[in-house]
């Protein structure tokens, strides 16, 4: 199938996805008819406030009963194919459709009392005391609207604070440097939710400080409220300490660790350092019980690779307030080995995969992973004329060993222990005869991965990434055509097609709260080596780059920004914002960037009515050209994405969206006409596509197919090139994406 019959067949899918669904829609708008005489059909759930400035949002999750799901909230395509299903279950027929449709949500008159007393009862937690809720329905036909009208009333506040502590030392804890571990005050609002928080947070401080028998129980509140005012004093009860019912009331006893005891389960698999395990494990002896250093402990092991399990016990040892802490650790088998098959096609050219890997999760025995990986690659190219009769050949190896710590010098024991961090280093070597070339690349690296426990924010440290890429061999048809020829519009090429060194260093900053998701990368590439060739006087090339070893070397500055932010509407339907900028700069040793280290646009995960690396630069127009994709790159970037995504049934979600964005050169290369980004033109620049996205989630993975359409071209300066929305053609404007996870 050539590419012309597949974007038409790809476009009657989508027309055919479009037409069951508005038929599975119409069905849905006339599901009443299923509805037993007598019963109502619940059309939906409105909730209103008479106040303003009364969020409702969060109360969402007490209504009980809601209407049936919609698709991208507009469409019941569920309750429609539940409907297409008629009576009679004994038909294979009807019972596939009621099993992966919705059956109609009748209204519940019990269900709606209870959301009203639940309504209440939160609005009460959140400190309205006098807070009271107005249920009432509207029907037509067979079809009933609920509706919960919330009257919270004026929130109470605290009047006078008193903390009623028996025990002394706790006391003294508690209520030093100023009561600022104290939250409740004169003033403060009073809802449930306060006092159960401050509650649960002054046992956890606690806990954390020696009191492994405390327990929220010990705490207590007392109210008193005046009539006809919105003012109450509260007493917080902190009570002393009672083994049980039978036994008198004492100071809490406080504990400190005696001994920390490791103990392997099975003693017949690889071992771990006892410093390792020292190392992970936040519980110390002689420091009091810290219940948060269990946790993290806890957290710490399950990070390590050779680690299966693990389990903490305390022992109390008799007629003392000491803790012996037994941490049980079971290990996992040292090594693995993973066999990987592939197919590719690429432009009808059919070719094979394989990759081999062997994984070492305990090589120094302290759960350092070693992953060394074999790949190797064949494609049967054709009708490249010009060229002698050569396939693709690739090999490569692939090593790599992560260590799940620092490991660097001048860092303090705590400093490691504070975080969650790995290190490590890799090495690497490919090899790809094509008929055009032969290209070698050798890589290294070294680079550190880390976040503080219970934090968003994760850092990523590359303290230097090696690359050294030399084309040992170049067709003389290549050489002649693309590489050598002044006139030939892809001269650009010749750069990128010459033995290269790129030494680069990186630091990157990630913040994501499952809401928002911030990424922000800084790379310099080339600066020692730049600094050292001057100092060194290193001999310069015929173009006056530095060289090393008689090859020049990359230099350049690259900056990326990245944010992502999700609004819920509910459990199935949810809209996802998107922005990415990159600017990468090229100067000293550099008149131009490294493909490698180039921006493209188009494809799965930018503006998907392009296929990958078919748009810009800007205003530029490839020309479809085998090798044209390599000028089809450039220094900036941005993307704007917007994708509204719904559930539909079982695991198969869909997508709708609306993606824009271009890539720019900084500099005005005569082979990507129209590419310079400028102030003045760059928003006339801007592609815009749109389309419609199918997923099945798998939950640990997603299988990902989307279909985008072009609907503003800056290829083309006006007419109906420039505007596609208006002149739809499927064989020029569609483009399908099959993506693993998603695209942001």
């Amino acid at each position: 199938m050539g590419k012309r019959g597949f974007a038409v067949f790809a476009g009657n899918i989508f027309v055919v996805i479009m037409v069951v669904a508005a038929a599975m829609w119409m069905v849905a708008c006339s599901s009443s008819r299923y509805v037993p005489d007598g019963q109502y059909l619940l059309q939906g759930v409105e909730m209103e406030s008479d106040d303003d400035d009364f969020e409702t949002g969060p109360l969402q999750q007490y209504i009980r009963q809601k209407g049936n799901s919609k698709w991208f909230s507009l469409f019941k395509i569920p309750l429609g194919v539940y409907a297409l299903g008629g009576r009679d279950t004994t038909k294979w027929i009807n019972r596939t459709l009621h099993r992966i449709g919705e059956k109609p949500v009748l209204y519940d008159s019990a269900q709606a009392r209870l959301t009203t007393t639940d309504l209440v009862t939160a609005m009460q937690n959140m400190g309205y005391m006098d807070a009271r809720v107005e249920h009432k329905t509207k029907t037509k036909d067979k079809k009933l609207k609920a509706i919960y009208t919330l009257h919270p009333g004026k929130p109470f506040l605290i009047r006078h604070m008193r903390y009623d502590i028996q025990d002394d030392t706790i006391n003294s804890i508690l209520t030093s440097n100023d009561s600022v571990l104290l939250r409740l005050h004169d003033g403060s609002p009073f809802t449930i939710n306060e006092l159960d928080g401050e509650r649960s947070r002054i046992t956890s401080l606690l806990m954390d400080r020696g009191y492994w028998k405390f327990h929220k129980e010990f705490i207590r509140f007392e109210a008193d409220t005046m009539r006809g005012s919105r003012l109450v004093d509260v007493t917080m009860h902190l009570r002393r300490f009672r083994a049980n019912n039978d036994a008198p009331e004492t100071q809490h006893p406080r504990y400190r660790i005696r001994n920390v005891n490791f103990v392997a389960a099975d003693t017949t698999g690889s071992h771990i350092r006892r410093s390792v395990l020292e190392n992970n494990s936040l519980v110390e002896e002689g420091y009091p019980y810290n219940a948060s250093a269990v946790q993290e402990t806890y957290n710490n092991f399950s990070r390590l690779q050779a680690v299966k399990y693990a389990n903490l016990r305390f022992t109390e040892v008799p007629d003392s307030n000491l803790l012996d802490c037994n941490i049980q650790y079971g290990v996992n088998k040292p090594s693995t080995i993973l066999f990987q098959p592939e197919g590719t096609n690429t432009a009808g050219d059919l070719g094979a995969a394989a990759s081999v890997t062997y994984q070492n999760r305990n090589l120094f025995h302290g759960s350092e992973q070693l992953s060394v990986q074999l790949r190797g690659a064949f494609e049967a190219i054709t009708k490249l004329e010009g060229y002698q009769s050569q396939n693709y050949v690739e090999y490569g190896v692939e090593s790599k060993i992560t260590f799940p710590r620092f490991v660097a010098p001048f860092l303090s024991t705590d400093f490691k222990r504070n975080f969650r961090a790995t290190s490590e280093v890799s090495l690497s070597y490919n090899l790809q005869n094509r008929p055009e070339f032969h290209r070698r690349v050798v890589s290294a690296g070294w680079k550190y991965r880390w976040g503080k426990p219970g934090d968003r924010w994760t850092y990523r440290f590359d303290a230097f990434d090696l690359n050294y890429i030399r084309m040992p061999w170049i067709s003389s048809t290549f050489k002649s055509e693309y590489l050598d020829s002044v006139d030939n519009r892809n001269a650009i090429l010749k750069y990128n097609y010459e033995n290269l060194f790129i030494l680069r260093t990186g630091f990157g900053i990630t913040y994501n709260n499952r809401i928002d998701a911030v990424k922000a990368n800084v790379e310099l590439g080339g600066n020692l080596l730049r600094t050292v060739a001057s100092a060194l006087n290193f001999k310069q090339n015929e173009n006056g780059q530095y060289t090393l070893f008689n090859v020049a070397f990359a230099q350049y500055v690259k900056c990326d920004f990245d944010y992502t932010r999700v609004f819920n509407f509910d459990q199935n339907n949810a809209l996802v914002m998107h922005a990415g900028l990159g600017v990468a700069y090229p100067y000293g040793n550099s008149i131009m960037l490294p493909f490698e280290k180039r921006y493209f646009s188009g494809g799965a995960n930018s503006v998907r009515g392009w296929r990958v690396r078919g748009l810009g630069p800007g205003s530029f127009r490839g020309h479809n050209g085998a090798i044209d994709f390599i000028n089809q790159t450039g220094d900036m970037k941005i993307d704007l994405n917007l994708e509204y995504r719904s559930r539909l049934f079982w695991k198969l979600y869909g997508a709708l969206f609306l993606d824009g964005g271009n890539i720019w050169t900084l500099r005005d290369y005569k082979d990507q006409p129209g590419g310079q980004f400028s102030f003045r033109r760059f928003y006339k620049e801007l592609a815009v596509a749109y389309g419609l996205g199918l997923r099945l989630n798998f939950d640990y993975f997603v299988l990902r197919f989307d279909m985008g359409m072009k609907a503003v071209d800056p290829a083309y300066p006006d007419g109906k090139e420039h505007y596609p929305i208006a002149h739809p053609d499927l064989s020029r404007d569609f483009a399908f994406h099959f993506a693993v996870g998603l695209p942001f």
